[in-house]
């Protein structure tokens, strides 16, 4: 027997093996089979990086995201950023991305959060194009005060971090700031931009990092503030 398969307009458009759709769906994150192959990483994880408190739990689950166990050392948190965090996911404060695929990555429920990515907000492409600046910092420009009291999260735009440095040195002030843009031109340089402002921030130093990096990093505060 086979399985109809819908278009979004809701036809039949073929017919599939369900053996090959239950393949497909078997990974889900809540089978049984999943949980464990999550648990056995984990503990892999708590070997390597140590489980001695909150910060150790975010270089945990950015081993695993990674692959790469160095990551755990070059992970810096300053101005106690998971107190910060984990306050501010509790209150469901907005959490603004640099790019769409770490909005995606981001852990949906459990919290009252909404999540943007500054790509999609009214007027960036605009202001980008008249101002000759990249789409990412132009988001950040056009979200302006709204960054107020917001956990912001970059994964792979060293501009955009640069941005949000340089917002904050004029006073805008969100509550915690990721920052691990990934590459060799200025990434390494604009998350140091982030790690000197007084804003509670977790970064990865030198070029490494990227999008598992950071929704990794708020993912797991998210599951930290308990209600996932």
């Amino acid at each position: 027997m086979t399985t109809d398969l819908l278009t979004t307009a809701g036809q039949h458009t073929k017919k599939i093996d369900p053996e090959l759709v239950r393949r497909c769906i078997e990974p889900g994150a809540t089978t049984p089979e999943a949980m464990t192959i999550s648990e056995a990483g984990r503990a892999i994880a708590r070997e390597i990086v140590g489980d001695n408190g909150p910060e150790d739990g975010i270089r945990q689950r950015c081993v695993v995201a990674t692959g790469d166990p160095a990551i755990k050392d070059l992970l810096v948190f300053s101005n106690d950023p998971v107190k910060a965090g984990i306050g501010a996911i509790s209150a469901g404060v907005t959490i603004y991305t640099d790019i769409r695929m770490v909005k995606t990555g981001i852990i949906k429920k459990g919290h009252e959060c909404q999540i943007e990515c500054v790509l999609d907000i009214e007027g960036a492409p605009e202001l980008a194009q008249k101002l000759g600046i990249t789409r990412t910092s132009a988001g950040f420009l056009s979200a302006a005060q709204g960054l107020e009291n917001s956990i912001i999260v970059i994964g792979n735009a060293p501009s955009a971090a640069i941005t949000v440095s340089r917002m904050v040195e004029y006073g805008i002030r969100p509550v915690m700031v990721v920052a691990v843009p990934v590459g060799f031109v200025n990434a390494a340089e604009s998350k140091e931009k982030i790690k000197k402002i007084d804003i509670p921030s977790i970064i990865c130093t030198g070029t490494r990092g990227g999008t598992p990096v950071a929704v990794a990093c708020i993912n797991e505060m998210i599951i930290m503030s308990g209600k996932v």
